[in-house]
């Protein structure tokens, strides 16, 4: 049997995790990582590609005989890689794991999402868009609202266009600030501002090739910078799966309200979509309410997901290709996986890069996603605000906590952060 050829495109933890996963497959020849990281460069080997540079790519592709290109990060999907593949001659038989930029617009777009949302009946909060020209009746729909007020920028922003802010005055300036002002550059051209949802997060997932689908364990992420989920958002501080309170009940809500929906309703808009998916989640009263989708893993709930899941993943992307996901019987680790995210002092506003990162010789009770780091002669230094997710799996949330604690603890370099409380509101 032929064994396959894989470019993964991405740098951070999420493709570390997958990478490691992949590199376990009896199925792979040889795994690439675009650019990867130091972390990475254990699994496979390490490309200098830039993500959104498709010619770059393409070369790449055709002289190192790649059967399948997987893609970690949401930017390439917006940007239409998987078009790109498809209208080249060269290209289009490659499989591609990730949708096209007609379904990529799920997360491109949070306008699109609600409109989405909206005409397939699926369960999401009550909204309105505005744009710089309709400011005022932006300003004006807040006070319909009560508090706290939520504002999402329409594109891209990096994980930080979503604003929660607890008072009218505070929306008001945040959302002049958005619009004419341009907060987040173009990605603020429209700002969604949606009813606040009370309730307890939850990140679902699923992969599917437009057709089928599996689903994928949940996970809890935290995304506050300090303690008891205080201080400002970053990618994410933590992760915790399985998520207690997402009992068979709730899931087959998800399932049945949100995942197949979404499904049904690409198919109905006539849109592709091969790849993950992924479903911000509220749980309101034991009621799934979808906050926003993501058309890639959740970083770092990848590190806790994936680490649960004992079926080969190359096998499942494979299946997801050739369109036979119902063949796969997918294989989940009961035990509670445990990921704490460390990271630079002064994330997520300023820091230093380069610092020296050791302590990696005492970690055989832990598992080691490097999310922002480089290679500098023998040295792994750092080189993104999130450095270094550690992962645990064990019988229960407090153990598996414990352990990544433990463990967390040997990993040094300078001003180094990470909370201490992940998963403690779950226990």
């Amino acid at each position: 049997m032929k064994k396959t050829n894989v470019l993964l495109l991405g740098s951070g933890g999420r493709e570390h995790a997958i990478a490691w996963k992949l590199a376990q497959s009896p199925l792979l020849n040889r795994l690439f990582i675009a650019p990867g990281n130091a972390g990475t460069a254990s699994v496979g080997t390490n490309i200098p590609l830039g993500i959104i540079d498709f010619e770059s790519i393409k070369q790449f592709v055709l002289a190192n005989s790649v059967d399948l290109l997987v893609v970690g990060p949401e930017e390439p999907l917006v940007k239409g890689i998987h078009d790109f593949f498809l209208n080249d001659e060269l290209l289009k038989n490659i499989a591609v794991i990730g949708p096209q930029k007609a379904g990529a617009e799920l997360e491109g777009s949070k306008d699109f999402a609600k409109q989405f949302m909206i005409k397939h009946g699926i369960p999401t909060a009550a909204y309105q868009t505005f744009s710089a020209d309709t400011l005022s009746e932006g300003l004006a729909f807040l006070k319909t609202l009560n508090p706290p007020y939520v504002l999402k920028a329409d594109g891209l922003a990096a994980g930080k266009g979503v604003l929660i802010c607890k008072t009218i005055e505070e929306a008001r300036k945040e959302l002049t600030d958005m619009l004419a002002n341009q907060k987040f550059g173009h990605a603020s051209a429209l700002v969604v501002i949606e009813e606040f949802l009370d309730g307890i997060e939850l990140s679902a997932f699923a992969i599917t090739n437009g057709k089928q689908y599996l689903v994928l364990p949940e996970a809890k992420d935290y995304k506050r910078i300090g303690e008891g989920d205080s201080g400002p958002n970053t990618g994410g501080m933590g992760s915790i799966s399985p998520v207690p309170f997402a009992d068979t009940e709730f899931k087959y809500k998800v399932e049945e309200r949100i995942i197949k929906p979404t499904i049904e309703g690409l198919k109905k808009d006539g849109i592709p979509y091969q790849g993950f998916l992924f479903f911000g989640i509220m749980n309101v009263k034991g009621n799934p309410i979808v906050i926003e989708y993501n058309v890639r893993l959740g970083d770092p709930e990848t590190e806790s997901i994936l680490p649960r899941i004992t079926t080969d993943l190359l096998e499942i992307f494979l299946a997801t290709a050739k369109g036979c996901l119902t063949d796969i019987k997918l294989e989940i680790n009961p035990q509670t996986a445990a990921c704490v995210m460390i990271v630079s002092g002064g994330y997520p506003g300023e820091y230093v890069k380069g610092k020296t990162v050791s302590g990696f010789e005492n970690m055989n009770k832990s598992l080691v996603f490097h999310a922002g780091t480089s290679i500098d002669g023998a040295d792994v230094i750092t080189s993104g605000g999130r450095v270094i997710a550690v992962t645990s799996l064990a019988d229960s949330i407090s153990s598996a906590v414990s352990q990544t604690l433990e463990s967390a603890s040997n990993i040094k370099f300078g001003n180094s952060y990470f909370r201490t409380d992940i998963g403690r509101d779950l226990m």
